[in-house]
């Protein structure tokens, strides 16, 4: 039935008033922005509690780099939970491939270049180049490896990964002997320690907005074209200029320290592409077919086994990414490196709004899960709060993220 601005019943006539700003928000699913208000609200308490510390520039550029090695984890871990699965070894895959990173660049490379005479990859990029893409690809071979066993080997997914925990764990203490891997190449560090210029990252936030402000435009035009719902336009507007807002805000606050942090701008490319994947590609849907109700996939024709090989190859690449960060940030391999990083991504992605039972997840809000994760940590950090509270407070805030999420879940059914 075509919609009418005048609808007739009998004889009366009805005329729909167009959504206003305020109507436009009262329909909002409000979860998506409570996480958004929850972070503002913790970031208010922490300033007031540290004397306005927690803001200054350096400090905020030290949060964003930190949180962004268990933002890298949790992106696939989005993927993982919305299948309905689980992933327990993904700090210990993290560790391990941040030792391998450190061990190829320290010992395995060079003794490779004496032996064959090729001295061009012992250091430099060279080096750093092949350590790098070889630790992923590793990373992203145990993830497949795991999935095979979860896929086509029916084993649950928790004994899977379980195990893996162990056996990537175990690894870690043989190939470093408990022995801390340094120092690594400056090249590598750059990865973790290395900071755009301010006129750069000036650069890139101008491109952002711009890209804010042609996506906004065009989504609209795209969902009026093709008959679905849309907002008020005063909404769309508010919603634009926030981000905007936000974009600008972000970008000035990191140039006044040093800069925009380089594992930022690789978490904020990751978050890009895998937002895109999971919303408008055949395997994001399928992901989350999967999770919503894997018999109706099975029976719409979803290959199961594939989707899950693949949810578990792309979650180990992304571990590895999180271990060259982390190994480059602190210009060591440590036989504890990632210890504990898998509950923080599945409490990041539990309080960004995905679901644990599967079918519904959001990556953006998984790196705000992320961030409030590491606020906490940072801000008490800050106040000299011994560490076993933070462990504490973060188990308390993930019980309550999962309550919000099992009485939302009610509410809709």
């Amino acid at each position: 039935m075509k919609r009418s601005d005048n609808v007739n019943l009998g004889d009366m006539k009805v005329r729909e008033k167009p959504d206003t700003l305020i109507s436009s928000l009262k329909k909002l699913n409000l979860r998506s922005y409570t996480m958004i208000l929850a972070l503002l609200v913790i970031w208010g308490i922490l300033t007031i509690m540290t004397d306005g510390t927690f803001l200054t520039p350096r400090n905020m550029s030290n949060l964003f780099r930190q949180g962004s090695v268990v933002a890298f984890i949790a992106i696939g871990m989005v993927l993982v939970v919305a299948a309905g699965q689980i992933d327990l070894s993904v700090g210990s895959l993290a560790g391990l491939t941040g030792a391998i990173v450190a061990l190829l660049q320290v010992r395995w490379l060079p003794s490779l270049a004496e032996a064959t005479g090729m001295t061009w990859i012992a250091s430099g990029w060279p080096s750093t180049i092949i350590a790098v893409l070889f630790a992923i690809v590793f990373g992203m071979l145990l993830g497949a490896w795991q999935g095979l066993w979860i896929a086509y080997g029916r084993v649950p997914a928790f004994i899977v990964t379980l195990g893996g925990l162990l056996i990537f764990r175990g690894s870690i203490l043989g190939l470093t002997r408990g022995v801390n891997i340094a120092p690594l190449d400056p090249t590598l560090q750059l990865f973790g320690q290395a900071y755009l210029s301010p006129m750069v990252g000036a650069v890139l936030g101008g491109l952002a907005v711009v890209a804010i402000l042609v996506f906004g435009y065009y989504s609209r035009m795209n969902k009026r074209k093709y008959g679905f719902p849309v907002r008020s336009l005063s909404h769309d507007v508010l919603i634009i200029l926030v981000s905007c807002a936000a974009t600008i805000l972000f970008v000035v606050q990191m140039n006044r320290f040093r800069g925009i942090p380089v594992p930022v701008v690789i978490l904020l490319c990751l978050t890009g592409l895998f937002t895109f994947i999971a919303n408008r590609t055949q395997f994001g849907r399928h992901t989350f077919a999967i999770g919503g109700n894997i018999e109706a996939a099975r029976l719409s024709g979803i290959n199961i086994r594939r989707t899950m090989l693949w949810i578990y190859t792309v979650m180990g690449g992304l571990a590895g990414i999180s271990g060259v960060v982390l190994t480059a940030r602190l210009n060591v391999a440590t036989a504890n490196a990632g210890n504990l990083f898998e509950l923080n991504a599945i409490a990041a992605c539990v309080i960004g709004g995905t679901s644990l039972a599967g079918g519904e997840g959001s990556i953006p809000g998984a790196i705000i899960g992320s961030l409030i994760m590491a606020s906490i940590d940072n801000g008490m950090s800050l106040m000299n709060v011994e560490s076993f509270w933070q462990q504490i407070v973060k188990g308390f805030i993930l019980m309550i993220a999962v309550l919000v999420d099992v009485n939302s879940r009610k509410v809709n059914d």
